[in-house]
């Protein structure tokens, strides 16, 4: 890929997982978007760690995309501003900011792509809607399902750990997850919905 002179080398896609930084966070269903993107590194053999547009970043090359991975430092609930810091940098649109990240609206291990649509109540989704002032941007959301009954605390199950069969069934669809990305930026979205959303 050629750049323009003074130009800082391009990215033609910003993959963001979402989650919370910190031990107390990791393995949570809220970090089921850190976690797919941490695949896709490995996989990659790139090492999500230097700072930058208030998260961890790294590029890659996914077949001939150049990649920018992206894990907001700011907390779920404020990942908004670092996709716009990355996005005011490399002005890329809305269509080409892939956003993974988790779902209680599905069971554990299902996962559901969509090109654009609401936040569905995610408050790390709203933030970035509200920041790009826009809701055009493709996304891979993570099942993790929903609390065991309504008196339980929202942010209790989504910060909690899952176990068991709910444990491996998250596992499952990260892989998938991850591998989704690869196809979704080489052979397009419509491809990926076909293959995934089952």
């Amino acid at each position: 890929m050629l750049f323009g002179r003074n130009k800082a080398p391009g990215v033609s896609w910003l993959v963001v997982g979402l989650g919370n930084l910190g031990e107390e966070y990791e393995r949570t269903r809220h970090n089921a978007g850190f976690e797919v993107v941490d695949l896709l590194a490995q996989s990659l053999g790139v090492r999500i760690q230097r700072l930058k547009f208030k998260a961890l970043i790294a590029a890659a090359d996914i077949g001939d995309q150049k990649v920018l991975l992206m894990k907001p430092t700011t907390y779920m609930n404020l990942s908004g501003e670092a996709v716009e810091q990355a996005v005011s940098f490399y002005k890329v649109p809305p269509e080409r900011i892939l956003v993974i990240s988790d779902e209680v609206a599905l069971p554990p291990g299902k996962l559901r792509i969509r090109a654009s649509g609401s936040a569905g109540g995610h408050n790390g989704l709203k933030n970035i809607i509200l920041h790009l002032h826009s809701d055009q941007f493709p996304r891979i959301r993570v099942g993790v399902g929903n609390k065991p009954h309504p008196d339980y605390d929202m942010a209790d199950w989504v910060l909690g750990r899952p176990m068991g069969e709910d444990r491996k069934a998250l596992d499952e669809a990260e892989k998938k997850a991850a591998e989704a990305i690869g196809v979704i930026l080489e052979k397009g979205l419509d491809r990926a919905m076909e293959k995934y959303n089952r």
